[in-house]
């Protein structure tokens, strides 16, 4: 067996994972790299021919969630290799691609997107997926900042692997992590343990449960009548933190423009079904332009009794400050902001992002309230102990690997960690250390060096038959 990390040793996002017996192959993630903070992506992966030298041969790709970071180069993969991901992360995920689509100048490459999200198959939470000779692949759900997020065990050659993916157990749907993995995961033992480590950067960083925000945002909603909210449009959790606070003002309308109506919806119809935590009702919804008649009695409605109202940072939602902050009392608006920090730090030189800080600073009064999508360093503790692998640990998605040895684990599970490559018993670990805008351009340069080769091969044989 061979398990091959293409990248995520030394970086947070662009995650790949491949794992490998002597017959097949399949791929865990295609991630694209992050943006920087001007919203820019270094990723020389991001081409066709970079994703079809990489994907040769593979037999499948199964995709943890649907952020970018994760899934975010799936448009470049070739029809033939089947694309796995959960049922309720494909919906969204089309849904999110639909409204990309109206950008202009965009059309050609959403088609191509959508038409790939739609040929995605989906997988059931806990059941195998045999699809592929010699593996078993078993999604578990998992708590995170992207609904529909999972871990995956695979079983091939003899051997387990855990891929736990991004994950959580301070949100609402945490608590059946430990349980998960207990009572499905290590009635075998488990062999390979491939974590992410977001957070050993912020090793002594206290993460608040989803409950706790939950509080917190209730408070400032009884300080302030006219209440806007920025945080991740695809994060039920999130999304369900704020919207059950406001059901302690009934008066108050929840407002929001129709994609996020649209991402509520498909939540309502999914984990909605199963608690009444994620059913999102009564949820009112602006049209564009703001000035449209049909928003008239809504934004008296909210000038009256005042609101609850999700946005972000674009120029559609800016249009719509210029003509909702002059009408509001500045004593009695807030923005909720909640996001990673330190995208709105303006002393973060590496991090902030313009528009973000921009869009912020527009409100009289703001309160920050976020707490991480990433397991902290207790869950990561407690997943390693109780996994437990008998062969090794590999931190993925993470900028500092070499912090897990710093984590609350066993002496023996600390000298099983693996960050370079190495051979293990019959298991060969290969991990890349090179930035993966680099190993994209050896990529692509290696492509177009067969490229042409094959031209010169092909031009050289109808020389010969000419001459015959």
């Amino acid at each position: 067996m061979k398990i091959t990390i293409h990248r995520g040793i030394n970086q947070i996002g662009g995650c790949i994972t491949e794992i490998a017996t002597a017959n097949k192959r399949i791929l865990i993630d295609l991630g694209q790299n992050l943006p920087d903070n001007k919203g820019i992506v270094e990723d020389n992966l991001a081409n066709s021919p970079a994703i079809e030298m990489l994907t040769n041969g593979i037999e499948a790709i199964f995709y943890t969630h649907y952020h970018g970071d994760h899934i975010g180069l799936f448009h470049y993969v070739p029809d033939a290799i089947p694309q796995y991901i959960g049922a309720t992360a494909k919906q969204v995920a089309i849904c999110k691609h639909k409204q990309l689509s109206r950008i202009h100048g965009r059309e050609e490459l959403s088609e191509r997107e959508l038409s790939k999200l739609e040929k995605m198959r989906t997988f059931v939470p806990a059941q195998q997926i045999t699809d592929i000779e010699g593996f078993t692949i078993t999604p578990f759900f998992v708590s995170h900042s992207a609904c529909d997020s999972f871990m995956f065990l695979i079983e091939a050659e003899g051997k387990r692997i855990l891929h736990t993916g991004d994950f959580r157990d301070h949100g609402y749907l945490g608590k059946g992590l430990l349980p998960t993995i207990e009572k499905y995961i290590i009635k075998e033992k488990v062999d390979i343990l491939i974590s992410e480590g977001t957070m050993l950067s912020r090793l002594d960083e206290r993460v608040q449960h989803e409950k706790e925000l939950r509080k917190k945002v209730i408070e400032v909603m009884k300080r302030y009548k006219n209440v806007f909210v920025m945080c991740s449009s695809t994060d039920l959790e999130r999304l369900a933190t704020f919207h059950s606070a406001h059901n302690h003002f009934e008066k108050r309308p929840f407002v929001c423009d129709i994609f996020q109506q649209d991402v509520l919806n498909i939540f309502t119809e999914t984990a909605g079904t199963k608690t009444d935590l994620f059913n999102f009702d009564k949820v009112y919804s602006l049209q564009y332009p703001i000035h449209s008649p049909n928003n008239t009695k809504l934004i008296d409605w909210m000038k009256d009794r005042g609101f609850c109202m999700l946005v972000r940072a674009t120029k559609k939602f800016n249009q719509w400050l210029d003509a909702l902050l002059p009408q509001l009392d500045s004593q009695e608006t807030v923005l909720i902001y909640s996001m990673w920090p330190e995208y709105v730090n303006p002393d973060n030189a590496k991090h902030v992002k313009d528009d973000y800080l921009k869009f912020v600073e527009r409100f009289p009064a703001i309160e920050k309230i976020h707490t991480s999508g990433h397991a902290s360093a207790e869950a990561l503790t407690d997943v390693c102990n109780l996994v437990n692998p008998t062969t090794a640990i590999i931190p993925i998605h993470s900028e500092h690997a070499n912090h897990f040895g710093k984590l609350n684990i066993t002496e023996a599970l600390k000298l099983k960690i693996v960050t370079e490559s190495t051979v293990i018993q019959d298991i060969e670990i290969k991990i890349n250390t090179i930035k993966y805008k680099d190993e994209g351009k050896e990529l692509a340069e290696e492509y177009e060096k067969k490229r042409k080769d094959n031209f010169k091969r092909r031009m050289n044989f109808f020389a010969i038959l000419k001459k015959v």
